[in-house]
């Protein structure tokens, strides 16, 4: 279906209240049985526009990023280097590493103190790599993204909006070039 110029897919599920989602830039809208998707589009286009928008300014400035050509065994070599070495800057330790294609993230950490890494990370210049495993390490001091997680960021990375800006531009570049879809 198409909401001014733009697809989206509607599911239905077994839910009692329907929502609205961006997955890599498409709308879904996760419907109860026998709901129409019209009402819910109505009511929150504003809401919809301003994230296509956001989206499309997003592609637009990711039209110049460069893209870096990583093997895998480089890539997990320098994913577990920073990983020890700003464990040791932050004092914490890790379980496990993983790496696997993520649908949604670059990168997550579990209360067991798990790590995964999104394949697409790969693509990325080092500085965002860097970043990202910082970001995920302090969430071992501070789960939430409250201000004393922002106070910790901020110790390393100053310009961590410009770097969370910059993630965006990239995750909409990369999930929208099919070459890199298949080598991640």
């Amino acid at each position: 279906m198409v909401l001014k110029d733009m697809e989206y897919k509607v599911k239905y599920r077994n839910i009692k209240y329907p929502r609205l989602e961006f997955k890599t830039g498409r709308l879904e809208l996760i419907l109860p049985f026998g709901k129409n998707p019209t009402e819910l589009i109505e009511r929150h286009s504003r809401w919809i526009n301003k994230k296509q928008k956001f989206i499309t300014d997003c592609l637009k400035d990711a039209k110049d990023k460069e893209i870096f050509e990583r093997d895998k065994k480089d890539f997990k070599i320098l994913v577990n280097t920073y990983i020890k070495d700003l464990s040791n800057t932050l004092g914490v330790n890790t379980n496990k590493i993983f790496f696997r294609k993520m649908r949604t993230k670059w990168a997550s950490c579990s209360s067991k103190r798990n790590l995964t890494i999104n394949t697409l990370m790969k693509f990325l210049p080092e500085y965002l790599i860097e970043y990202i495993i910082y970001h995920e390490l302090v969430h071992l001091i501070e789960k939430r993204h409250n201000d004393r997680f922002w106070e910790l960021i901020s110790k390393r990375f100053k310009n961590h909006q410009k770097l969370e800006t910059s993630l965006f531009h990239y995750w909409f570049l990369l999930n929208s070039l099919e070459r890199i879809k298949k080598h991640a």
